[in-house]
């Protein structure tokens, strides 16, 4: 009887925290939600000190900073904001960071990070002062339904790529990959479960299919069993404010396009993901983000954070869209992602049993999903149309969700008054065309 009542207290309490009835959601829902979207982003906590150690970083380090950055990214948002979104350092960034700047420029990381630093305390103004969630509103449906289909097809391609699918080619950019390579078989075979799942409406399919892929991988030996089950997180000591201690680098000129680089591609990378998540989940109501300030502001304390511990720009993950399929609706949802990153840092080596083949599949299905909000833009005005499907292609076919949003800002403004609309384009988006121009003429500018 006392466990029955406390059972129930305990639901009252995260009912009332994060409005579990009001979302026509429960507890178990929202902690499979969560489950499922750790699963689809787990990768990062390997590929992240991957990249940046490329730059000349710790490894060991970025992977604690990579994980506590995660938690407090993934807590603010659940609780600030009741989003269903998780946050993580953005695979984008960090690429920039060590091919364009360390790399390609020949600038220290620990100069480097100087300037994520910087960045990340600009961002943190602007969305105190309101900034961010102005620009968001003044986007119009169209093209923010365009972001969402983008996205959802960019996952797709990102998951077809990592399955085997799809690979690289010096002709035709893109082709079909070898069905005589094993894993390719994992990737589709989780395609399948998820599909006949799905099809069949059974509850958490995303999620089952992720695991059933798992285990098919570790009967079959195409995945690796872990040697260990336990091991204590890295020292973050070789980068913990390392940036802050190289603050008066910041004077040299060329670390101020750095800074401007950073500060819009995650300005962007984060309004396009959010936009997105946010129409999938059903949370725009007219044409507005419900508590946006909240999410935002939680997106900039994360980065700064990390800033701080040694890692590049956090970010809302393209990944929480799984999670969202399987029905997350509330910060319980993100939650259970930070919790569950709490204890990847002491049981790393079962993360390796995720390989991409196995959070393939979702990420395909998912973009399915995504892809449905394409029936809703108006495709009969073309001075919408067009914006609108270059920022869809866009996406997927420069791998960058910043360039797919440039496409579309740089065409949408000026169709719109050629075709006697201009009443209908807000101010900021005349500013947001010019910031986008702004942005690919510097990237342009900068060494490959």
């Amino acid at each position: 009887m006392d466990q029955k009542l406390d059972d129930n207290a305990s639901y009252g309490l995260l009912d009332r925290t994060f409005h579990l009835t009001e979302q026509h959601t429960t507890v178990k829902r929202e902690i499979l939600a969560g489950l499922t979207t750790f699963v689809s982003m787990a990768y990062i906590l390997f590929v992240n000190p991957t990249i940046l150690g490329q730059a000349g970083m710790d490894k060991g380090a970025v992977f604690t900073a990579t994980a506590i950055s995660a938690i407090i990214g993934c807590a603010l948002m659940a609780f600030l904001a009741n989003y269903p979104i998780a946050i993580a350092p953005g695979l984008g960034d960090n690429a920039f960071f060590t091919f364009s700047v360390v790399l390609g420029m020949g600038i220290p990381w620990e100069k480097a990070m100087a300037g994520v630093f910087i960045a990340s305390v600009l961002f943190t103004i602007l969305s105190f002062l309101k900034v961010r969630e102005i620009v968001i509103d003044s986007i119009s449906k169209d093209l923010k339904l365009a972001m969402a289909a983008g996205i959802g097809i960019f996952i797709a391609f990102i998951g077809l790529q990592g399955g085997g699918l799809v690979t690289a080619s010096k002709t035709s950019l893109v082709e079909m990959g070898s069905l005589s390579v094993p894993t390719t078989w994992l990737t589709i075979f989780g395609i399948f479960v998820i599909a006949i799942l799905m099809a069949k409406k059974v509850p958490g399919s995303i999620f089952i299919g992720l695991v059933s892929t798992a285990i098919l991988g570790l009967v079959t030996g195409l995945i690796k069993m872990p040697e260990h089950l336990i091991s204590l997180a890295p020292s973050m000591k070789p980068t913990f404010g390392v940036g802050i201690a190289h603050l008066p680098s910041i004077a040299d000129p060329e670390m101020w396009a750095v800074v401007l680089i950073l500060l819009l591609v995650a300005f962007f990378d984060t309004a396009g993901t959010l936009i997105g998540l946010a129409q999938q989940a059903g949370i725009m109501k007219n044409n507005k983000m419900p508590r946006i300030g909240q999410a935002l502001m939680a997106d900039s304390i994360s980065m700064l954070a990390g800033s701080v511990m040694g890692t590049t720009p956090t970010a809302t993950y393209v990944e929480s869209s799984a999670g969202i399929a399987v029905g997350g609706r509330t910060g319980l949802t993100s939650l259970t992602v930070g919790i569950l990153f709490v204890f990847s840092m002491f049981f790393s080596p079962l993360l390796t049993v995720v390989t991409t083949q196995v959070t393939a599949p979702a990420l395909i299905v998912v973009g399915v999903l995504m892809a449905s909000a394409l029936r809703e833009i108006n495709w009969d005005k073309f001075e919408i149309a067009m914006p609108a499907f270059l920022t869809i292609i866009g996406m997927p076919l420069t791998y960058n969700i910043s360039y797919g949003m440039a496409f579309g800002f740089l065409t949408y403004p000026i169709l719109m008054t050629v075709a006697g609309r201009r009443k209908e384009v807000n101010y900021v988006v005349w500013i947001l065309m010019v910031a986008f121009a702004l942005m690919l003429y510097v990237l342009n500018k900068l060494p490959n």
